[in-house]
């Protein structure tokens, strides 16, 4: 005898428990499950030889296989593949993208002189430092990864108050942003690697745009010491172009306190113009290494000798001063 039920159900259906008919709740995830497998398969025919119901109590599995894979949904860029200070090659590489249209279109970069830049490291690049946000950082390292023969990826160093906001350190490190301090330049140095460094520090990210270009005293000669110490070249590096990217007319005191930056910087757009106007202005960019200070030939313990240190300052001051007056000479306007 044929129960009556089994005479409505359509080829594919289940047959609805009556210990669970008693919950709403149940019957109606079962008919939405149902409904979803009926659709699916009118759409997408199983090959020949593969037309076998699914069994009900796999749907649960695949449910949770769904909401697994949704709830990672924008996790894709962590790789996991991360050196010690937190560069990740897979971000970096799909962020070269990003970076070849900054350095190409919008900035449109010019670089001279990368013939000083050793074939390997260790070394220490010494640039001057251009605005709050380390865009010369990333050009500066973009540019040596672009036309060095070994397409290296130097790291370069940020501010104790930038490297500290929320959202900001972990991306910069990603992208081979550093905390600058003596204990990571040495670090860095000894793993080989090609080190960019801003001795001028909030110093020079602070200068008003009426004292654009002018280097600022490189404090007690920190650069040259830890070079002397570990026994690497120094190349100089002026920048010219990112002054422009955001010119500082004047500094705000008392909202920045409130806000935990040493300064709120006051632009021709922002905040007039509010979030729009952090947008970098498209400036034309000169880039020039100069040819490395030598110090083969000085001894170890000249680190201890703050004369000989203080000499040294200020030689790689007045370098990087005249490689920077000279990419101001080459470049025939601001916006090139």
């Amino acid at each position: 005898m044929v129960d009556e039920r089994d005479s409505n159900l359509a080829p594919g259906d289940v047959e609805t428990d009556p210990a669970t008919d008693f919950d709403p709740g149940v019957g109606d995830l079962r008919e939405a499950l149902d409904s979803l497998r009926r659709e699916i398969r009118a759409r997408f025919p199983a090959p020949l030889g593969e037309d076998v119901p699914r069994q009900p109590a796999e749907w649960p599995a695949l449910f949770n296989e769904l909401r697994r894979r949704l709830s990672t949904i924008g996790m894709i860029e962590r790789s996991g593949e991360v050196d010690e200070f937190g560069m990740d090659e897979i971000v970096l590489r799909r962020t070269r993208a990003v970076l070849d249209l900054a350095y190409e279109h919008y900035w449109r970069v010019e670089v001279h002189g990368l013939e000083h830049v050793p074939d390997a490291g260790p070394c220490l690049l010494v640039a001057n430092r251009s605005g709050l946000l380390p865009y010369d950082g990333l050009m500066v390292c973009h540019a040596i990864h672009r036309n060095h023969p070994r397409h290296v990826s130097p790291r370069f160093f940020a501010a104790d108050w930038l490297i500290t906001l929320p959202f900001v350190q972990p991306y910069l490190a990603r992208l081979g942003g550093v905390r600058a301090c003596r204990e990571n330049a040495e670090r860095l140095l000894a793993s080989k690697h090609f080190v960019v460094v801003f001795p001028e520090g909030i110093k020079g990210a602070a200068k008003v745009f009426r004292e654009r270009y002018r280097l600022k005293r490189f404090g007690r000669g920190g650069v040259v010491r830890v070079a002397l110490e570990n026994r690497v070249p120094i190349v100089p590096v002026g920048v010219v172009g990112a002054e422009e990217v955001h010119p500082v007319l004047f500094k705000w005191g008392m909202p920045a306190r409130a806000l935990g930056l040493p300064f709120l910087p006051v632009t021709p757009t922002f905040p007039l113009f509010g979030p729009l106007g952090l947008m970098p202005l498209p400036s034309k960019w000169v880039i020039r290494f100069g040819p490395s200070i030598p110090i083969d030939h000085l001894q170890p313990d000249a680190a201890t000798d703050e004369l000989l240190i203080s000499r040294l300052t200020e030689d790689l001051r007045s370098k990087i001063q005249t490689l920077v007056d000279t990419g101001l000479a080459d470049r025939e306007s601001v916006w090139g």
